[in-house]
């Protein structure tokens, strides 16, 4: 029985590409015993897991019966729980499982719990969707969980992948960029001009499926429709007679954001009400596919000053629709300091960022006198407090 799983293991960590490295498999403690790898759809947390078992399996291949990955998607766990198959696998000398789709398996919180509680000797790293809210407190496993974030490609690691791009670029922390940033971007540009992959980094660069499938467009469809068919309906137990007011709430969006929501307006496009709007709207932001932006002061459930699309790339989801620069300079902007920075609205500039430090962004130089940092889409090497949108993309 197992060694039907193996067979499959062998075949696709023998297909991944090792040349590929995201920066969090550095940041994971991977001694821990129950891992989480959290992200939006298409960003890759599969493939994280794949290059973990290679990666082991190249450093201990002796030891390479110890780790398999699992698909729970497998028709053998419809008569069967996953504590019964872990049992199995430590028997027979397994210390690793690495589990994907985890969400098909009923009562999973209950079968990691048993699993962590009565098989000390394994270990499990798992993908989850960020719907799954496996740092909140009403999960029984938040204290038992560490939970790691995986967000889709920096302009940083975009350009690190390309074939005439001979260095590997180094991140920087927020702090130096603002500091030091003519210096650092003289430096960066030494070796390459970031500004020259911008515009393609912003229509196709934050996922990873760009090299493997030519179709992108077709493939970002299918990966939107999937977050709601799947992360949304399924993880949040709703009736599929109401996916089609969701698709409409989210073409909606597609269509005008970044922005402010007229909540009265898109309850009676999609028939319902504003509570159920918001809540939808709650439900895009899990799935990664939106971000709201709020005052310091301020959170959901009440209506966000801005909501932006969770990443560039989603500003083109839509053929028809004709993209501003500024737009995607301040769509770019948000998602390269979300995951690592707490960032605000601001009633004078357009983002507070750690609460100390108000933030223009601007497709291009303002006319105007600038006096509080500004990032400028176009800019190559900035000057004073103007600082080049390029370079907010090496944070990660």
């Amino acid at each position: 029985m197992i060694e039907s799983f193996y067979a499959t293991h062998d075949y696709l960590i023998s297909h991944v590409d090792q040349s590929i490295h995201r920066a969090l498999m550095d940041e994971i403690n991977w001694s821990d015993r129950l891992i989480a790898i959290t992200g939006g759809r298409g960003v890759g947390k599969t493939d994280l897991l794949l290059r973990y078992a290679r990666r082991q399996r190249d450093r201990f291949p002796d030891k390479k019966w110890e780790i398999l990955y699992v698909d729970l998607n497998n028709f053998y766990f419809a008569e069967h729980s996953l504590y019964q198959f872990a049992g199995r696998f430590v028997a027979a000398g397994g210390k690793t499982l690495l589990l994907d789709q985890l969400f098909m398996i009923p009562n999973w919180q209950k079968e990691l719990s048993d699993c962590y509680y009565n098989l000390t000797d394994l270990q499990i790293i798992f993908v989850a969707s960020p719907l799954m809210q496996l740092d909140e407190s009403q999960s029984e496993l938040g204290n038992i969980v560490k939970v790691y974030k995986l967000r889709g490609y920096s302009l940083r690691e975009y350009i690190n992948l390309q074939p005439e791009v001979k260095t590997h670029l180094p991140v920087f922390s927020l702090e130096d960029i603002l500091s030091n940033h003519q210096q650092i971007a003289k430096q960066v540009m030494e070796y390459v001009r970031p500004l020259n992959y911008l515009h393609e980094y912003m229509r196709h660069g934050y996922y990873p499926y760009r090299e493997v499938n030519r179709d992108f467009s077709q493939t970002l469809l299918r990966t939107m429709n999937m977050s709601i068919e799947v992360d949304i309906l399924l993880n949040q137990q709703i009736e599929v007679a109401y996916l089609p007011r969701i698709r409409q709430l989210l073409y909606c969006l597609l269509n005008e954001l970044p922005g402010s929501l007229n909540v009265s307006e898109l309850a009676t496009h999609i028939d319902t009400s504003r509570a159920t709007v918001m809540n939808y709207i709650k439900f895009l932001k899990d799935a990664r596919i939106i971000n709201l932006l709020y005052k310091d002061d301020r959170s959901f459930p009440k209506k966000p000053t801005r909501v932006y699309l969770q990443n560039p790339n989603l500003c083109y989801a839509l053929p028809s629709r004709q993209v501003s620069a500024q737009d995607l300079a301040e769509t770019f902007f948000y998602t390269a300091l979300h995951g690592s920075q707490k960032i605000n609205a601001d009633e004078n500039a357009t983002f507070l960022v750690n609460r100390k430090t108000r933030m223009d962004v601007f497709a291009s130089m303002p006319k105007r006198d600038v006096f509080r940092y500004t990032a400028i889409a176009d800019l190559e090497i900035g000057h004073d407090k103007c600082v080049p949108l390029w370079l907010f993309g090496f944070l990660y």
